[in-house]
């Protein structure tokens, strides 16, 4: 039969609409300085940082095979680049975000090479034990307040209005650049060879991929969207201390978004990031029995739905809002 006969379909018409649906989403997101308050759009800002986090552990891990520990290392190199910048070397804060990024992925460029002479739960371990080794040289560092932190006092030179409705564009623009960066990627022979690693390295080297450089270029991108992500959120709470932005939690609250939303998948980060809001909402009062029981939560997920719940709405329903896969169809 004819080749001619048969059409590669790369959408649906759900997922059509769920684009729509999203510029939409986009568009109202975008006015919400119009008419919210500041408290509403500190919020916003914390959970699209989060959300952005996830996507970037999820480029790494879900697509790339490279499961991290350390993402805080980028997180806090990100929000200290901010500091030194803005702070320091007189650069307007709100260009000393990008600049935060930059910094992060100058530093991953600089220790990829160590890490990827590590396998499996080795780079795991190793890229904890790099965030650590960042936190002790930050806390000694006087210029940028050492141990204690500091504040982003150059802000205060900014109007109230201008500032907080600022950050929140810059939050808004990183994430629909992230979302729209990330869907792109996936969708080209980058993600097709990305995905080819992650399921096995050899097999995608013998079909002519240069697994190395794909992995540089993927730790990188994380990197640099992960330092982009700490100086957006320390930019949004004005004061950084090593102990915060160094913290094991940033990489347990994007490994937990991931897992219980769908490792691998679109849509997945967005299902754990309101799961995991909706849990800091409801169970704030009750301290340390938040972390236990999102804890609780992420093995039920594990053991029952591997795939996360989006993949366990995809299993049951077959919905598929972004689909990465093609289709060959007959006209």
């Amino acid at each position: 039969m004819s080749a001619s006969k048969y059409v590669v379909e790369r959408s649906t018409a759900l997922s059509r609409t769920a684009v729509w649906a999203a510029v939409l989403g986009a568009c109202v997101l975008v006015s919400v300085p119009f008419w919210a308050e500041a408290s509403l759009m500190r919020w916003g800002v914390e959970v699209m940082c989060f959300l952005v986090l996830a996507q970037m552990w999820n480029l790494l891990a879900g697509y790339g095979g490279l499961i991290s520990v350390g993402q805080q290392a980028f997180v806090g190199l990100g929000g200290y680049g901010l500091f030194i910048f803005a702070q320091h070397m007189g650069v307007h804060p709100f260009w000393a975000v990008p600049l935060g990024g930059v910094l992060a992925a100058l530093v991953a460029a600089l220790t990829a090479k160590l890490m990827f002479r590590l396998r499996a739960g080795y780079f795991a371990v190793g890229t904890w034990v790099l965030s650590e080794v960042i936190r002790i040289v930050m806390s000694n560092i006087s210029l940028i307040g050492g141990g204690s932190g500091q504040s982003l006092t150059v802000m205060a030179r900014m109007p109230k209005e201008f500032r907080e409705s600022g950050t929140f564009w810059i939050a808004c623009a990183l994430l629909i650049a992230a979302s729209v960066s990330i869907n792109l990627l996936l969708r080209s022979r980058f993600g097709l060879a990305l995905t080819a690693v992650r399921d096995s390295e050899t097999a995608a080297e013998s079909q002519g991929v240069d697994v190395a450089g794909l992995k540089w270029r993927v730790y990188g991108m994380s990197a640099f969207g992960t330092g982009l992500v700490g100086a957006l959120y320390y930019l949004n709470t004005l004061r950084i201390a090593p102990t915060s932005a160094f913290d094991l939690n940033w990489a347990v609250a994007a490994i937990f978004i991931v897992v219980i939303g769908g490792i691998g998948t679109i849509e997945g980060p967005m299902v754990g990031v309101a799961l995991f809001f909706g849990l800091r909402w409801l169970l704030a009062d009750y301290g340390s029995w938040y972390w236990m029981a999102m804890g609780a939560m992420a093995v039920l997920v594990m053991v029952f739905a591997p795939q996360g719940l989006w993949g366990l709405i995809h299993k049951k329903t077959g919905v598929e809002l972004l689909p990465m896969r093609r289709r060959l169809l007959g006209r």
